[in-house]
């Protein structure tokens, strides 16, 4: 690991502890509930505890009411399937999507590892690039930093159902997955395999989108050049029926519609903004439907 790398990784990490200062790592717990309990401990009863923990061989002994205290089995996987085709290097902000994602990873990399979940990264573009295996601790959470430096990906292009296929394969009970992306690629290429996803997993969505992707500005005749393609194209941003922000936004509807039709979360991340109040906006909401 170059000098570098390390001094990003470092500010990644301030940064991302900071995060963690508020409350967002009390909702990450919350939010996404253990599989059960696991016992703990025997101890001595206090007002409030459930009579029906009371262990009565025990508290016979110990001439006292003892109770068997549980904690909640946390023995899950938490996976992050991040893109790092071209287009993550595109903003018209002076951060790019690719340094977004980066945060958004570390800091939900960094959360799980404080809970015990076992943390694993897929790297992908237009194939698969990188897998790293779920392991627990925060060396392993050193290790998934370095890669989202380091890795330089041999593929250009989004290909997401290529990545859910892959996911699907894994065979990962009990796992969370988060899929960080633009989502640029056609609907129909992942929606089938989409829908198995999320039988499989807690799939969640989540679509990172500059300021361009979301209202265009219309400033006549622009050359554009696609990050993921290598192709050049002259686009008049002025013609309102055929304009890129009417693409973009049709592009942003399926994908709304397609989720929301498989009931799977999809949580907006705009490039280059605070994204912090955002995951815990997103948080907050599944804490809602469990109660």
């Amino acid at each position: 690991m170059n000098d570098e790398i390390r001094k990003k990784i470092k500010k990644l990490i301030i940064y991302t502890k900071r995060c963690m200062q508020g409350t967002l790592a009390g909702d990450y717990l919350s939010a996404f509930k253990g599989s059960g309990l696991e016992f703990d401990q025997i101890r001595e009863y206090q007002m409030g505890d459930d009579i029906r923990r009371i262990d009565w061989n025990t508290s016979a002994k110990m001439d006292k009411i003892m109770v068997k205290q549980f904690i909640e089995e946390r023995d899950r996987n938490v996976i992050l399937a991040i893109d790092v085709s071209k287009s993550s290097l595109f903003s018209s902000q002076k951060e790019l999507k690719k340094e977004t994602i980066a945060q958004v990873a570390a800091a939900l990399s960094y959360v799980a590892a404080q809970n015990k979940d076992r943390i694993g990264v897929l790297f992908f573009s237009d194939r698969v690039e990188k897998w790293i295996t779920p392991a627990r601790g925060m060396v392993h959470f050193g290790k998934i930093m370095e890669s989202i430096f380091s890795l330089k990906p041999s593929g250009q292009e989004t290909n997401i159902k290529e990545a859910i296929s892959f996911l699907i394969g894994l065979k990962k009970r009990n796992s969370i997955v988060f899929m960080l992306s633009d989502w640029i690629d056609e609907v129909e290429n992942y929606e089938k395999l989409l829908k198995v996803a999320r039988c499989k997993y807690d799939f969640i969505g989540m679509r990172f989108l500059d300021l361009c992707e979301t209202e265009f500005p219309d400033i006549g005749y622009l050359d554009v050049q696609d990050l993921e393609s290598g192709g050049t194209y002259t686009i008049n941003t002025s013609d309102v029926k055929n304009s890129v922000q009417t693409f973009l936004k049709a592009r942003q509807i399926a994908q709304d519609r397609l989720f929301q039709s498989h009931k799977i979360d999809l949580l907006n991340i705009t490039v280059g903004k605070p994204f912090v109040n955002d995951l815990i906006s997103f948080f907050h909401k599944r804490i809602r439907r469990q109660i």
